[in-house]
């Protein structure tokens, strides 16, 4: 008999049935005449619990292993202890994968620090089941807002010799030995793989445009990496992207388009994951489904960035960094607008360009640019995006003014050449908004293996 999953059973759709489950053992009791499992599939955070008869049965003590993994024949009935519950009163019991004493997931509740010693059995837990499966609610929710709206998924290249100017630290991709013959850096590169300097890609903005450039709407979903030394709650060497690229678009038109995907993926989880949410309101964040609701119903808030640094100055609260005109917001600076001031998400747009990429359109003040960063509750920044500059001549001077190569842009620079037209993108750290819809406060607890400075295993 084929096994049904844990959640099929859980929603009374087998009532009165004989069925077959599978699962890991998350805890157990014995008594005299009866033992009770607690079965988790990963299909649901919520466990399935399983009666073992022992006069039918006999010895059951091999089921009671916590972290065995075991197959279970019974029948489907109400649960006895759990009003409107179900539970299995089992015939058959195989355990089908051994699970020795010293599983070090004993108790029931473990410190995330504790658990980031194991994410090979983490997921094993209630956080992280619920965690991951957010995760993949939210990831699918962003695939369907695009692909409604007729936008191509593009996999741009992770392999690249461009940097996308100001994304960040690159790292280097080589098949050189830690020996090597050469004594000048040319001769390195030229005997390398691709005959010249490459790296792990910090953002597939770039080649998305290439594609938005044919295609008019495109969006990409996958990894970036940045090899800056930041340790913090926030930061990660390998991160999951999604970044837009949109043909004749201006930036309200950007905005609109990154507003409503915001309000479109965390009504979804909201619709799709109402224990896992509960959960974390319960364990992470109090007020959690109260924050998400306002973001759904809310209008976002358009705030100029000469107006944001004039808010501040007038704040009365002592910053840890300057916030004069032409500083880069903090994250201090921007929870306080978004928090104390406005108690929504706030998009801040025309930085001054001396602090924002080559490629972001400059404004007729000639200070400033048509960007944008989506600042949000609890977090800070989640998105930066912009309308690109699609001025050749423009583009071409920014560039010299930063002293940028311009043959190692020979690519980017032809779409200005050829059909030119306004166009606009921006890039959601996905790992980020994870955080933000489970109130979970270090982004090391919403990846499988979190890639930051001194960790990889």
């Amino acid at each position: 008999m084929k096994h049904i999953d844990i959640v099929e059973i859980l929603a009374h759709e087998h009532m009165g049935k004989e069925v077959v489950v599978c699962g890991w053992v998350r805890s157990s009791r014995d008594s005299k005449n009866v033992a009770f499992l607690s079965l988790n599939d990963g299909t649901s955070l919520e466990h399935l619990q399983v009666v073992l008869d022992k006069a039918l049965l006999g010895d059951v003590s091999a089921y009671l292993r916590l972290g065995a993994a075991v197959r279970v024949e019974g029948t489907v009935v109400d649960s006895y202890a759990k009003e409107g519950g179900v539970e299995i009163n089992a015939t058959a019991v195989v355990v089908v994968g051994e699970c020795p004493l010293e599983y070090p997931l004993q108790k029931k509740r473990h410190t995330l620090e504790y658990l980031r010693t194991m994410p090979q059995l983490r997921l094993r837990t209630n956080t992280f089941n619920a965690v991951f499966r957010v995760r993949s609610v939210l990831a699918g929710a962003l695939h369907r807002f695009f692909q409604e709206r007729r936008f191509a998924y593009i996999h741009t290249p992770l392999i690249t010799a461009s940097d996308c100017e100001g994304a960040g630290e690159m790292f280097r991709v080589t098949t050189h030995g830690f020996q090597t013959p050469y004594t000048d850096e040319q001769a390195y590169y030229e005997n390398d793989f691709f005959g010249k300097r490459a790296g792990l890609s910090v953002s597939g903005q770039m080649e998305g445009e290439v594609a938005a450039m044919a295609l008019g709407k495109i969006y990409t979903f996958g990894p970036s990496f940045r090899a800056e030394k930041s340790n913090t709650p926030r930061h990660l060497a390998e991160f999951w992207h999604l970044e837009p690229e949109v043909a004749f678009a201006e930036l309200p038109d950007i905005i609109e388009l990154a507003e409503g995907m915001i309000k479109y993926v965390i009504a979804e989880v909201m619709r799709l994951c109402p224990a896992e949410l509960a959960f974390f309101e319960q364990h992470f964040e109090k007020g959690l489904h109260e924050k998400l609701r306002n973001i759904v119903e809310s209008d976002f808030v358009v705030l100029d960035y000469t107006d944001a640094i004039e808010l501040l100055q007038k704040a009365d609260v002592e910053w840890q960094y300057p916030c004069d005109w032409g500083c880069d917001l903090q994250t201090e600076h921007e929870r306080y607008i978004t928090e104390k001031v406005y108690n929504r998400p706030v998009f801040v747009i025309n930085y001054p360009k001396e602090i924002k990429s080559f490629y972001m359109k400059q404004n007729a003040d000639g200070k400033t640019v048509a960007a944008t960063d989506l600042l949000v509750p609890g977090v800070g920044e989640i998105i930066g995006g912009s309308e690109r500059e699609a001025n050749l001549d423009k583009l071409l001077e920014a560039m010299q003014v930063r002293g940028m190569s311009i043959d190692a842009y020979g690519d980017y620079l032809d779409l200005r050449r050829f059909g030119s037209c306004p166009h606009g993108g921006f890039g959601l750290g996905f790992d980020r908004l994870v955080m933000y819809v489970t109130g979970i406060s270090n982004i090391r607890d919403v990846l499988l293996y979190p890639r930051t400075v001194g960790n990889l295993r």
